[in-house]
């Protein structure tokens, strides 16, 4: 067996860089950018145009006529299958670990006892960690969630925020009354 040394191993094999970022250095949309915008707007206009023309020509008849099998009847439900199709799915784990942070987080806000003292648990900066964790996640998951998946989302969002913004605003007033208790 010949043995082949390092530096020729790998001469046929090359890559390509390519340069991904939207603006030049100057500041300005980079040409490619725009014109591969362009593209995706004409395509987008060209798709809208043709589903239109179906629901434009059944609401000109008065009258239900017969439907057709093929031809550009049928384009409408097809692209309403497709759409369907490409549509992100429901996840039950995504479910469960919204759930599970947001419970983490209504436990860290006075939601749930501490099993040791029977007194509610309060951890402002923990909760808030949460939060932010929840947040983020809708921030980077944003546009790739079934509906019901992201008004999970919002709406424990929603009701975490509210009580933590809540149990500030009492954590405040008792540590004030507090120091009015100390001061002679």
């Amino acid at each position: 067996m010949r043995e082949i040394p390092l530096s020729e191993s790998k001469h046929d094999e090359t890559f390509k860089v390519v340069d991904r970022r939207l603006f030049t250095a100057d500041g300005e949309l980079r040409k490619e950018v725009a014109e591969q915008q362009d593209r995706e707007h004409e395509a987008a206009a060209h798709a809208a145009a043709p589903a239109a023309r179906p629901a434009a020509a059944a609401a000109g008849s008065a009258a239900p006529g017969p439907k057709l099998v093929g031809g550009s009847a049928g384009t409408g439900a097809q692209e309403t299958e497709m759409a369907q199709a490409d549509a992100p799915k429901r996840s039950a784990a995504f479910e469960n670990l919204v759930r599970s942070l947001g419970q983490n987080a209504a436990m860290l806000l006075g939601g749930y006892a501490d099993p040791r003292t029977g007194q509610p648990m309060l951890d402002l900066e923990g909760a808030r960690e949460m939060i932010d964790m929840l947040d983020t996640l809708r921030e980077k998951t944003m546009g790739n969630l079934a509906p019901e998946e992201d008004t999970l989302l919002i709406d424990v969002l929603g009701n975490l925020k509210l009580a933590f913004m809540e149990m500030t605003k009492a954590a405040t007033a008792a540590a004030l009354k507090e120091q009015a208790k100390s001061r002679p």
